[in-house]
C-alpha cells in the first residue's frame, strides 16, 4: 500500500542534508529534511532512495519538486540527487540566498544537483528566475542552465529542443533587471547651520558716550 507521506529518518545516509545545496541559507543545513511521495525505494547496500509521485522534498528554505527523485551517495559522502517531471510538465527548485531577501527557483524536465561541486543543471525547456521577496528580478531561459550555489554564476545554452511557436530556433532569452546603488541620505532641511560668532557688544543699543 502506498503511503502519501514518507518521513525520512535515514540521517546516517542523509545527515548533511547533501540532496540539497549547501549554499542554500546556512540555516538550512541545520533543519530536518522531510518528503512527500507516494513511494519510497531504498537500497542501503546501494546507498540509493528512489521517492515517486508528487514528491515534495523540504529542507529549511530549499524546495524539490518532481514525479520521481533520485537519491545517490558516493564512497566519499558525496550526494547527487535527480529529480525528473511527470510528462508534459516541468521539475521544481527553490532556494534562498544566504543574507539577502532574495531566492533563485528554477523549472526543468530534469534537474540533477552534484553536491561535489555544488552544481544544479536545469535540463530541456530550462527556466531560472531570480527574486527579491516575491517581485520577479532576472529571468533566463535555454536549453541547459546550469547554476553555481558557490559563486551564483550561471550559464545558458540554446538548443533545438528549447524551440517553441514564439522561439522556434530556441534562442536563449533573458531578462535582467539593472542593478541599482543605494539612495544617499537626504540632506538637512533648511540648508546649512548659521555660523555663529561672538559679539563685541552688550545689548544692540548705543554705547554710552565717554564722561569729558
Amino acid at each position: 500500500m502506498k503511503s502519501p507521506l514518507l518521513s525520512l529518518f535515514l540521517f546516517a545516509f542523509l545527515a548533511a542534508g547533501a540532496v540539497l545545496p549547501a549554499a542554500a541559507e546556512k540555516a538550512d543545513r541545520d533543519k530536518p529534511m522531510n518528503a512527500e511521495a507516494d513511494a519510497l525505494r531504498y537500497d542501503d547496500l546501494k546507498q540509493t532512495s528512489v521517492f515517486t509521485g508528487n514528491v515534495v522534498i523540504t529542507k529549511g528554505t530549499t524546495i524539490i519538486r518532481g514525479a520521481q527523485v533520485d537519491v545517490s551517495q558516493d564512497p566519499e559522502g558525496y550526494q547527487q540527487a535527480v529529480a525528473i517531471a511527470a510528462p508534459g510538465k516541468l521539475a521544481y527548485y527553490r532556494k534562498k540566498r544566504d543574507g539577502v531577501e532574495e531566492y533563485i527557483e528554477g523549472e526543468a524536465e530534469r534537474i540533477e544537483y552534484d553536491s561535489r561541486a555544488d552544481l544544479v543543471k536545469f535540463i530541456k525547456r530550462a527556466v531560472v528566475r531570480r527574486l527579491k521577496g516575491s517581485t520577479l528580478s532576472d529571468e533566463t531561459s535555454g536549453a541547459l542552465i546550469v547554476y553555481n550555489n558557490n559563486t551564483d554564476v550561471f550559464t545558458v545554452d540554446a538548443g533545438s529542443q528549447n524551440s517553441t511557436p514564439a522561439n522556434p530556433g530556441g534562442r536563449v532569452r533573458a531578462m535582467l533587471s539593472p542593478r541599482t546603488a543605494a539612495a544617499p541620505p537626504p540632506a538637512a532641511p533648511g540648508g546649512p547651520a548659521p555660523v555663529l560668532r561672538p559679539s563685541t557688544t552688550l545689548g544692540t543699543g548705543t554705547p554710552p558716550a565717554k564722561a569729558p
